[in-house]
């Protein structure tokens, strides 16, 4: 008996939402990449997909526009829920570290990093 196997990639459903099946890439990632204007031979190398992949999800974006750009937009407002969140349970830890003196022996590496700091805010 043999097993026959589904050569078709398709667009499934988990629990982090519209993944392409095989992967743990969400057409949410894709749609990152579509919005910032990435043709889809880019996407499909940085993401490491076949071609067959991001033509999937590609006709699927395509065949369910609402549906996925929907979601993309809860994805989207979580994502910056989860950064404001995190920076601002890391600031109080960040400014305490960055207040903090340089370890014994490297205070010509900090002298240095202060150095290329300065001049970096400067620049900009």
């Amino acid at each position: 008996m043999t097993l026959a196997k589904n050569p078709q990639p398709k667009i499934i459903r988990t629990e982090r939402g519209l993944t392409i099946s095989g992967t743990r890439i969400t057409l949410y990632d894709v749609m990152d990449y579509l919005t910032a204007q990435y043709p889809p031979k880019f996407i499909c190398s940085l993401l490491h997909l076949t071609d067959e992949q991001i033509n999937a999800a590609l006709s699927y974006i395509e065949a369910n526009r609402l549906e996925v750009e929907t979601e993309y937009q809860i994805v989207l407002k979580q994502a910056e829920e989860n950064r404001r969140y995190w920076q601002e349970r890391n600031r109080e830890h960040a400014d305490r570290v960055a207040t903090m003196p340089p370890k014994a022996g490297r205070e010509i590496l900090w002298a240095k990093l202060q150095h290329q700091k300065t001049r970096h805010q400067l620049e900009v």
